[in-house]
């Protein structure tokens, strides 16, 4: 009977997330894979990093691709699209490995091994009904790579009292014409607790807490009270800074494209 259970358990969770990619055909779901980088090894971690990424191109992996980010307090996020769970089941890593073959490929992941404690994998939601991008909603912000996240965690009971709230908030800076644009994303599969992270663009440090500066000035009372009653429904509040990082980062061209040489 407990086997049951927890197999219908299981089946929920996995309904639960087809029924959130499906509530929007905008949604997107990505795969992320977390690593927190002990502090005495980021030197090297990101060493290891850039040597993976130079043999991805050195080998033309194809079909696979990930933006990375890296937060100030260690931790590096490699952030992949992904269209359905069936994306998971993807050995995308396998042409890389014969062709560099077992101990080489082996090696690298040893090295990375290394520098961590902890690391894991989940999925995460871009929402785009929740996300307050005007001129567009994308994860691409050319010029404006440093990053800043603000984590909302919410117990089940307040979760669709807090969506409200974050509608009214979309609605009060599209009607204030807010400069400060913003994406939201959800709890997807693999996670425990459920939260929603808005994730905001700058160009750096400076221009970020100018703009949220501007921002608080344009809101005003209305804004203050709108915050005060949307966190009346989080249950906790945090928040990190950093930023998006190219050089670790890999987009491989798909399967069929001939590759050419200069």
């Amino acid at each position: 009977m407990k086997i049951i259970q927890k197999m219908m358990a299981a089946l929920f969770c996995l309904l639960m997330t087809a029924g959130i990619w499906a509530q929007d055909a905008k949604n997107q779901a990505f795969w992320i894979h977390e690593d927190r980088v002990k502090p005495s090894m980021m030197a090297e971690y990101e060493k290891v990093s850039k040597g993976f990424v130079d043999a991805c191109k050195k080998h033309a992996l194809k079909d696979v691709q990930w933006a990375t980010a890296s937060m100030d307090d260690g931790t590096y996020l490699y952030i992949s699209p992904i269209q359905n769970m069936a994306d998971l089941d993807k050995n995308s890593f396998a042409p890389l490995r014969e062709a560099m073959g077992d101990d080489e490929f082996s090696k690298i992941f040893q090295n990375f091994d290394k520098c961590y404690d902890s690391h894991g994998d989940y999925i995460a939601i871009l929402n785009s009904e929740l996300s307050y991008m005007p001129d567009g909603l994308t994860t691409e912000t050319p010029g404006r790579d440093y990053r800043v996240w603000h984590r909302l965690d919410v117990t089940p009971s307040n979760i669709q009292n807090l969506r409200g709230k974050m509608k009214e908030l979309k609605t009060l800076f599209a009607n204030k014409g807010s400069k400060m644009h913003y994406r939201i994303y959800h709890t997807g599969f693999g996670n425990v607790g459920n939260y929603y992270v808005a994730v905001i663009s700058a160009k750096d440090a400076q221009d970020y807490d100018r703009m949220s500066e501007e921002n608080d000035k344009l809101l005003g009372e209305e804004g203050q009270k709108l915050f005060q009653e949307m966190f009346k429904y989080v249950d906790n509040y945090s928040v990190k800074r950093g930023g998006m990082r190219p050089d670790l980062a890999y987009k491989g061209a798909p399967s069929g494209t001939k590759i050419t040489k200069n």
